[in-house]
């Protein structure tokens, strides 16, 4: 993860501690596509730098990463956006005995650039509602790989880390039936 998205991070938690209203305007360019609410320059055209133009996919990144963290501003570097998308469907699954989530999940997989900050915004008010943080420092790096309409490799590699994260929280080798973890090599 870059020192660039780290120190973006710390800006977004310095402004959740003190000033709502960039808050305010930060969740409401997720109505829009990213970067182009203008309010919400003041708080992330400074770490876009001059030379990137403004469908950058790390600009449009920076946007994004900005509206889902005013969305829910729950900062850790513990868990990666899947991993914590992978607990929550842990979680509902146990309570609810439903896949709704692990279902939306895959569809967020094959999402495209255009659809993905929709999608992104319904799974990130899914954690907030069950509580879990999730490291965007991570997903801001990983976002601006995604939103590159010209990094289908990259893309696809990130798809697959995604799902290895989900995976990994959804089902953990713990929760496995005690005949499966005898299998398992040593």
């Amino acid at each position: 993860m870059s020192d660039h998205a780290q120190a973006f991070v710390a800006h977004l938690l310095t402004l959740e501690e003190k000033d709502r209203g960039a808050l305010s305007a930060l969740r409401r360019s997720l109505s829009f596509d990213p970067g182009a609410f203008w309010q919400a320059y003041r708080y992330v055209e400074r770490f876009v730098g001059r030379d990137r133009h403004a469908d950058d996919p790390f600009r449009r990144a920076l946007y994004l990463t900005a509206g889902l963290f005013a969305l829910h501003p729950e900062n850790s570097a513990k868990a990666s956006f899947a991993a914590a998308v992978g607990t929550s469907a842990r979680q509902r699954k146990k309570q609810r005995q439903s896949d709704s989530v692990e279902r939306r999940f895959v569809a967020l997989l094959d999402a495209e650039p255009e659809s993905l900050p929709n999608m992104l915004r319904q799974a990130v008010s899914l954690l907030a509602a069950d509580g879990l943080a999730l490291d965007y420092a991570h997903l801001l790096d990983d976002l601006s790989r995604w939103l590159n309409p010209f990094g289908q490799e990259a893309r696809d590699s990130l798809r697959q880390q995604w799902a290895r994260d989900f995976y990994l929280a959804y089902e953990p080798l713990s929760d496995q039936p005690k005949t499966i973890l005898a299998e398992q090599p040593e």
